[in-house]
């Protein structure tokens, strides 16, 4: 039995906001449960709204307030689409770029990696998961923990990881070159980012 919030989570927003929903125990759990023929909450606009902000929020494992000011960041931004610069945002946290990688199967096991220091960013070792990663940079492992379990076969590690168009892997795989700016192509994101903007436009 699937058991724990985070299953309570996906079951209301969809298995893509947690890595750990993604696996076919939880579809074939979903697939047998009976479904129910009352009607979803959230089926006014604000409601849709609502819930593809929270898809988002938990997708990144973001607080309220962190979301909220990524958004209204893209908002302000003159000259540019306010969803494309939420998705790029996001998308610039290190801890993410570290999991778009592949050096970790989560985002919340990137960000474990960068707050205990394990990454460099231009050399520079960074400790803050929401430090924005831009066009230019390179993210590496510390080359002290290489050597740690976690990196075991990481060359196998990295054939299999699709990273995205943005990053462009050094250093067998222990580095990424940031060759673009971050971003999500479209239909690529799990969530709707202008019914987002929409939510915070009230």
């Amino acid at each position: 039995m699937l058991l724990g919030p985070k299953y309570k989570i996906c079951k209301r927003l969809g298995a893509s906001v947690f890595e750990k929903c993604q696996t076919q125990k939880f579809q074939l759990a979903e697939a047998r449960a009976p479904r129910k023929t009352s009607r979803r909450r959230g089926g006014s606009d604000f409601g849709l709204q609502l819930l593809e902000k929270q898809k988002a929020r938990f997708t990144y494992g973001l607080s309220e307030s962190q979301f909220s000011r990524y958004v209204h960041e893209a908002m302000e931004r003159k000259g540019k689409d306010s969803a494309s610069g939420l998705l790029s945002r996001l998308e610039a946290r290190l801890d993410n770029t570290v999991y778009r990688a592949g050096l970790v199967k989560t985002r919340r096991a990137a960000r474990q990696m960068v707050g205990h220091g394990h990454i460099l960013v231009d050399g520079r070792r960074v400790n803050v998961p929401s430090f924005k990663v831009e066009k230019g940079m390179t993210i590496s492992v510390r080359p002290e923990s290489r050597d740690s379990a976690l990196f075991v076969n990481r060359t196998d590690t990295m054939a299999e990881t699709k990273a995205p168009a943005w990053l462009s892997f050094e250093d067998q795989g222990f580095a990424v070159a940031v060759t673009a700016e971050p971003g999500l192509g479209e239909g690529e994101a799990p969530f709707s980012a202008p019914v987002i903007i929409q939510f915070y436009s009230r």
